[in-house]
């Protein structure tokens, strides 16, 4: 596992990822509003917040198939 953490992420799950922390953003600030907000709009910005923290979670995992093929050849 120590080995996945230095391998390059694919340019689309670097994207997700990006799209992830944006979502994770907005749920947060939705959550997080000085102001009072409907209940319904809390619950939506919890959705949103976890939704974005486990895209961008996931995404980071990634890791290319031809790179973990090229790497099972070398050893």
């Amino acid at each position: 596992m120590g080995k996945r953490c230095k391998d390059e992420t694919p340019p689309f799950f670097k994207k997700l990822r990006t799209a992830g922390l944006v979502l994770a953003a907005i749920g947060t600030s939705v959550v997080a509003a000085p102001i009072a907000l409907p209940a319904i709009a809390v619950t939506i910005g919890g959705y949103v917040l976890l939704g974005g923290t486990v895209i961008t979670a996931v995404s980071q995992t990634a890791v290319g198939e031809m790179d973990c093929e090229e790497k099972e050849k070398v050893k």
